[in-house]
């Protein structure tokens, strides 16, 4: 029986339940990899492959050799990956695909007639095979996720989901939306699967667009029905003041909110705007925790014990409203106590954040103290950290010298006002003359952008 909430999701996500599926939960990044290799490897038909990044490092070239692989074997291969995302891969690593016989093409390429698509990113992480079995997350393709066990480097931690039924179906048709936006479109057969159900979960595909913001909505409607618990796991939570209220009011009225996310990010930047807003919500009842591992990069949300959401939205302003995203809303008990028990394990390797009184009068301080008993924690393996996240560590403590988030983003704007006026009253004429070229640039930004809507808008009524 369909209640008012399941009506509420079907018309904020644009969505509709799917039945018949198996669902099949990855919380160990190694492991995920190793399943969508597999994956790839038993493709009969076709295979799309679709993700935000897409290194050419060891990763990268195992997944590429075994896309090159099925292609040579005769099977379809569509590789779609973000131009942004994927900037540091070079073109000989797509040729060696393209000889082999498959597909690639890049999502919004950074040099283009249309500039003011730089900001709408394909985030998307999906691989889908044969219309049968699919995979979705955050999972992106490069080492950091595979780890290093010779060199000490532990794997990020992030969290894939195997699907095998009817809703592979949808997944395919996702893909074949966004690779139609890119290019040709799929052929027919591409999006005509019909499999046999293999499981009994229900399960919504919301596959996220650019102003529409459908994961978003759905969000809000989950966190507003939350009864018991709400467990989120976010690698770069900055939640929109509607979704951050909403958690807010959850932990007022007695719901078990508890927020995990990295306490050594690779943006450096939204951890300290996310801990900008810790004391508030701390304030609330909600119970924040940071990760000690390398990174978490998962993006999961348990509410009560009926809804579980994985997929590739961050719950920031870039994934819920500008960015093309695909998640997974799944009706599902084995599923729901699965990411349960993973979220309590997590705890096991993180620090609660809490709110340390002090004399004086003085505000509260934020510390850190463990999440759980010292005698049931799990500490985390020895991390050895690569260039990329050592470059990360530098940025913060340059932030941390500097001061909090607050007072560096209000000095930056200090100091650009008085750049700015300093250079108009020294070169007037130079900086009229510059400031009128940008407008106009501006100007035919804006106008491109309104031709295209325009031109968009006239094909979508001749296709009705």
């Amino acid at each position: 029986m369909t209640d008012e909430l399941d009506l509420a999701i079907d018309r904020a996500a644009d969505t509709r339940p799917i039945a018949g599926n198996r669902l099949q939960h990855h919380a160990d990044s190694p492991q995920a990899l190793r399943a969508m290799l597999e994956l790839i490897a038993g493709a009969a038909q076709w295979v799309h492959f679709e993700n935000y990044i897409i290194r050419d490092d060891r990763t990268g070239r195992r997944f590429a050799d075994a896309l090159a692989e099925r292609a040579r074997a005769g099977v379809r291969v569509r590789v779609l990956y973000d131009a942004l995302g994927s900037f540091g891969t070079g073109r000989r690593f797509w040729g060696r695909l393209r000889q082999a016989g498959a597909e690639v093409r890049a999502f919004h390429p950074l040099l283009s007639r249309r500039p003011y698509t730089l900001f709408s990113r394909d985030h998307r992480k999906l691989l889908a095979v044969d219309g049968m079995r699919a995979m979705l997350g955050g999972l992106c393709i490069g080492d950091e996720w595979a780890g290093d066990a010779t060199r000490g480097r532990q794997p990020w931690r992030d969290t894939m989901l195997l699907v095998c039924g009817p809703a592979a179906v949808a997944l395919d048709r996702a893909f074949g939306r966004i690779w139609r936006h890119a290019g040709p479109p799929l052929p027919p057969d591409e999006l005509a699967a019909d499999p046999s159900p293999c499981g009994d979960s229900a399960v919504r595909i919301v596959a996220g667009v650019p102003a529409q913001a459908r994961i978003y909505r759905a969000m809000q409607l989950l966190v507003a029905s939350a009864a018991e618990r709400l467990w989120i796991t976010d690698a770069y939570l900055l939640a929109p003041p509607p979704l951050y209220a909403s958690l807010l009011d959850a932990a007022r009225s007695g719901v078990d909110v508890r927020l995990l996310v990295p306490g050594a990010s690779d943006l450096p930047v939204f951890r300290n705007f996310t801990r900008a807003g810790y004391r508030e919500l701390l304030h609330a009842g909600v119970r924040v925790f940071e990760w000690r591992g390398p990174m978490l990069h998962a993006k999961t949300t348990l509410v009560d014990r009926r809804w579980t959401r994985i997929g590739s939205s961050n719950l920031n302003v870039s994934s819920l409203l500008t960015n093309y995203e695909l998640d997974l809303i799944a009706e599902c008990d084995k599923l729901t106590e699965a990411l349960a028990a993973q979220f309590r394990r997590d705890l096991a390797s993180s620090r609660e954040v809490v709110l340390q009184p002090r004399r004086l009068r003085l505000p509260a301080r934020l510390v850190g103290a463990p999440a759980v008993p010292p005698a049931e924690a799990v500490p985390p393996a020895p991390h050895k950290r690569s260039g990329y996240e050592l470059g990360a560590v530098a940025v913060v403590a340059l932030r941390r010298v500097a001061g909090g988030a607050r007072r560096a983003i209000a000095w930056t704007a200090v100091g650009m006002c008085v750049g700015l006026g300093t250079l108009l009253l020294a070169f007037p004429q130079v900086m009229s003359v510059t400031l009128a070229a940008g407008a106009f640039c501006l100007a035919l930004v804006f106008g491109l952008f309104a031709l295209e809507r325009r031109r968009s808008r006239g094909e979508a009524a001749d296709g009705d």
